[in-house]
């Protein structure tokens, strides 16, 4: 059963809880597979798999540690101790690297030191190139993969892992699995070729990406 909505999450597994459905067998999308989805179920839920895309339940990544002795050791934490290093926590720490490397990249064309425009800002985002040893040096080691983006692919990298939910914590049980573009590409630029077409939004060329 794949299951994709996390609002309900924790009502399906208390449902197949009661009827005795194995959770093993349940998989949800990424955006079911964080704590609040199982944790009103604890132990009922034990099984259950989910998508991680680039995070996880991280709790022994470097920059975990860190703010832990740092900011929480201090007594300077804004937010529970225990959910600092959460799925939910983690996406927030990924969102809050990349906005703030998009604004590294941007400055180092267009000058450091200076405030960025949204524009400035925007080619700061399309022209990441987080390596293997950067994410290293900022902590992120193990947490996610390496990611190159450019003007004509912001995603820049397609793996996931699966984590199983082991009565009381996430647990990965998989190793990185990448998408197979060759599906996906096509769909995506079909679904992106209609959306422009209603909305009478013209295409970005190559030509625009030089900027």
């Amino acid at each position: 059963m794949l299951w994709g909505w996390g609002v309900m999450n924790s009502t399906a597994l208390k449902e197949a809880q009661a009827v005795g459905y194995p959770r093993e067998k349940m998989y949800g999308a990424w955006w079911a597979g964080a704590e609040p989805d199982v944790k009103d179920v604890g132990a009922g839920a034990k099984g259950y798999n989910a998508v991680a895309m680039q995070h996880g339940a991280e709790p022994n990544a470097p920059f975990i540690k860190e703010i832990l002795n740092k900011v929480h050791g201090k007594g300077q934490g804004t937010g529970p101790r225990e959910e600092v290093g959460s799925v939910l926590y983690v996406r927030g720490a990924m969102s809050a690297m990349l906005s703030i490397e998009a604004v590294r990249a941007a400055q180092e064309r267009f000058g450091k030191g200076q405030v960025m425009t949204g524009t400035q800002v925007r080619w700061g985002l399309e022209n990441l190139n987080l390596t293997q040893a950067k994410l290293d040096a900022l902590g992120f080691k193990g947490v996610m993969r390496p990611i190159s983006t450019s003007c004509q692919d912001h995603m820049g990298s397609a793996w996931a892992r699966i984590h199983t939910w082991d009565g009381s914590k996430w647990q990965f049980t998989s190793d990185w699995y990448q998408a197979d573009e060759q599906i996906l590409k096509p769909m995506v630029r079909a679904a992106a070729d209609k959306y422009a077409a209603e909305k009478k939004i013209q295409r970005r060329t190559p030509q625009d990406c030089q900027s």
